[in-house]
This record gives C-alpha cells, sequence and structure tokens, in this order.
C-alpha cells in the first residue's frame, strides 16, 4: 500500500505575463522590492500530498492519505470522497486553517511561492505506525524540514521504505538531516536543481546515492531515472497546450508511484509519470484536469508505442 504523506492546502494561483527576471537587478538583489500586477487569479486545492492522492484516485490506484487539514476542509474533501480517495488518514485541526499557498508564475513558468502552513504545522505529530507496515511505501512529501524529518525518522525505526522527497524543504534541512534521509531512503526524487543542490550537500553523496532510485524530473524535456548505474530516459508527452505547470510535478509523481504499486517497471513507472503530468499542465490548477483509465491509456500508448494494462 502506498502512503502519501505532505500537506493538504488551498492555493492562490496567480500569473504574470511578462518575465521575472526582467524586472531584478543583479545588483539589488539584496533589496528587492518588487510588486507584481498579475492577469489571471485562481482559488483551487493543492498541496502536494493532496495533489499526488488525487491523481492516484484518478489513477483508481489504493493509497492512504495521511496528513493533517484544517476547519475549512469540508469543500475539498467532498471532491475526494467522489473519487473513492479513503480521508480515514487525514486528521482535522478544528482550531486552524488548512495551509494556503500563494504562486506567482512569468511567462516562462519560474515561479515564486509564499506559504501558510496553517494546520500542517501539526503533521510532526502523526505516527506513521497507525497507518503502515513493513510492506508499504512511503512518500515523504514536503511538510516543513521538521515534518518531513519525523516521517523520515519513522520509516527508519519502522523498516519501511519510502520516496524522499525534500525539494521544498532544501531552504529549511540542515545537511546532517538531508543526508539521513538521502542515505535510508529507496527512492530520490527532485528536479534537476534540486538533484544538484541535494549532491552538493550530501557528503559522499556518490556512495549514498549508488544504492537508491535517483529521479530527476526536466519539466518539458521529461526526466532520468538512474538505478546502480543504468539510467533510463523518459521521454515527454506533447500537449496541445501548456496552460499552467502547477502541480505537474506532483502528477509525475502520482504516476510513478501508481506504476510502483503495480509492480511495472521502473521505466514503464516514469512513463507513467509523465502521462500523469501531461494531463496536469493541460489545465489551469494542479487538481483541475481529469481523465479515464482509457484516456489515460491510449496517451501511453500513442507516445510510447506499447500498451500498458492498468
Amino acid at each position: 500500500m502506498l502512503i502519501i504523506t505532505g500537506t493538504i492546502a488551498y492555493d492562490y494561483i496567480m500569473d504574470f505575463p511578462g518575465s521575472f527576471s526582467d524586472h531584478i537587478l543583479p545588483d539589488q538583489i539584496h533589496k528587492i522590492n518588487l510588486s507584481f500586477i498579475v492577469n489571471k487569479f485562481a482559488r483551487r486545492r493543492g498541496g502536494t500530498a493532496g495533489n499526488v492522492s488525487y491523481s492516484l484516485g484518478l489513477l483508481k490506484t489504493p493509497h492512504t492519505l495521511f496528513t493533517y487539514a484544517g476547519k475549512d476542509f469540508e469543500d475539498y474533501g467532498k471532491t475526494f470522497t467522489k473519487l473513492g480517495v479513503s480521508l480515514h488518514g487525514v486528521s482535522i485541526d478544528k482550531k486552524n486553517y488548512t495551509s494556503t499557498g500563494f504562486a506567482m508564475a512569468d511567462k516562462s513558468n519560474n515561479q515564486i511561492w509564499g506559504y501558510f502552513y496553517g494546520a500542517s504545522d501539526n503533521i510532526p505529530n502523526l505516527k506513521l505506525k497507525k497507518v503502515a507496515g513493513r510492506k508499504d511505501l512511503i512518500l515523504i512529501g514536503p511538510a516543513g524540514a521538521y515534518g518531513s524529518m519525523s516521517f523520515v525518522k519513522q520509516c527508519v525505526k519502522l523498516g519501511i521504505d519510502y520516496m524522499f522527497d525534500p525539494g521544498f524543504i532544501l531552504t529549511q534541512v540542515t545537511d546532517e538531516d538531508l543526508t539521513i534521509g538521502v542515505t535510508n531512503s529507496k527512492f530520490i526524487i527532485g528536479n534537476d536543481y534540486e538533484i544538484s543542490l541535494i549532491k552538493n550537500r550530501v557528503k559522499n553523496w556518490k556512495k549514498n546515492f549508488s544504492s537508491k532510485v535517483v529521479i530527476t524530473t526536466l519539466g518539458e524535456k521529461g526526466a532520468v531515472i538512474e538505478e546502480k548505474g543504468k539510467i533510463y530516459r523518459i521521454k515527454p508527452i506533447k500537449v496541445q497546450k501548456a496552460v499552467d505547470p502547477t502541480g505537474a510535478g506532483d502528477a509525475w509523481r502520482s504516476g510513478f508511484l501508481a506504476g510502483v504499486e503495480r509492480r511495472f517497471s521502473l521505466e514503464t513507472c516514469g512513463q507513467m509519470g509523465s502521462v500523469a503530468a501531461s494531463f496536469a499542465v493541460e489545465k489551469y490548477g494542479s487538481q483541475e484536469h481529469f481523465y479515464s483509465i482509457d484516456e489515460f491509456k491510449n496517451r501511453y500508448r500513442k507516445t510510447y508505442k506499447s500498451l500498458i494494462d492498468l
């Protein structure tokens, strides 16, 4: 069984029609004071755990969503109930609001985020032993350095495999804790910039990475999966129009994990990730896409020229 951790959040998504780089003076970075006028705005369901869980629901993949939400979770939860996603692992903080993210993307898909943790501050109090066993796989999604490392240490103690996804906590986590997270993981995932940062900060990273499955997502260029010296280059999916990159990485993770749960090859898992991400970028928001199993299989077949049994 997959156990999905991380945050549930409401995202406020904004589009800036220009380029951030046109308004940032390199010699004045120490005192940035900028305002951007946006031409699109929307409130959407989000959060890394919520996004992954949503797409796993589309792929009819059994899993446990294990996280905290706030007193305003009811509307969010209704959508997941309709998808058949169990919410028994979601705890509710009745005094606080669900985490809230504020994202702004420019025309080159560069993003700036602001984030309020809210109910997610309770995540470090969650106990994996209540929902997970040795045969499960835990996705340790971003939940603040303290929350993510709490799950890492619990997995190590309980002997449970996990996928380590530290991208959003790299500015918070210490080198020591980052090394612990990498050393004990089964899978490591991040974009090319994040993986480079991890390699620069983890001591003896070649030794620590050698026994892991290292997944580097490359946006519109696809992904690379490395395992014990073997490299799988995952071809990206061509989409008619890329509308919004927000949530594409989480959708990729869901496709990959859905393949892992079905015991598919790493290459097939990566290709499933690419297909899932392609649906996400075609809609504005991280949970606005929808597809049937047949639509997913058809898109997979058209790109990879093979059939997949879901």
